[in-house]
């Protein structure tokens, strides 16, 4: 079985996520090469795709705040590439759309949801997000390759995670 990285990339609220043949949430180490280290420890357990949210600066973060942001932000993005792990991006507002949990900017909602899909883990504000965007990075993964799915689903159902069903890819994208 694949194993799915979803990574929310903020800098004092980010966690990194795997879901799939390994299931396991953190929050962002605070050091370049304990990212790294997590990566690749990830990476080593067969990961087929990873996902980091799309963000951006906002209005009223300072430019220091901004700076730090965007640069923790292309370092996520530079060692997925060196990595050599395939990876995508994607908004809030579509992987919240395909994890039916419209946040609206509060975290509890995806905290909440994460809690319903992975009750034997223990969710927090940093882990929660993460953890929706590996499983978006599955569901997306497995609906491009829907040969896939079905082998995907009898594991997940052999190991107790009940089944979900593949999402049309015109809903994803709308």
């Amino acid at each position: 079985m694949n194993s799915f990285i979803g990574i929310d990339p903020g800098s004092s609220s980010g966690g990194m996520a795997i879901v799939g043949a390994s299931l396991e949430a953190h929050g962002l180490p605070e050091t370049e090469r304990d990212i790294y280290d997590m990566l690749m420890s990830f990476k080593a357990r067969g990961v087929a795709y990873a996902l980091i949210e799309d963000v951006h600066s906002m209005p009223e973060q300072g430019v220091s705040s901004s700076f730090k942001f965007g640069r923790s932000y292309g370092f996520l993005r530079g060692i997925l590439t060196a990595s050599g792990i395939p990876f995508g991006q994607i908004a809030p507002q579509t992987w919240q759309k395909i994890q039916s949990c419209r946040t609206h900017g509060d975290k509890n909602v995806s905290k909440a949801r994460a809690q319903q899909l992975f009750p034997g883990l223990k969710i927090t504000h940093k882990t929660a997000d993460a953890l929706l965007i590996a499983d978006t990075a599955r569901i997306l993964y497995l609906n491009s390759h829907p040969d896939e799915w079905k082998e995907h689903e009898e594991e997940r159902s052999a190991e107790g995670v009940p089944a979900q069903a593949a999402l049309p890819m015109e809903e994803v994208h709308a």
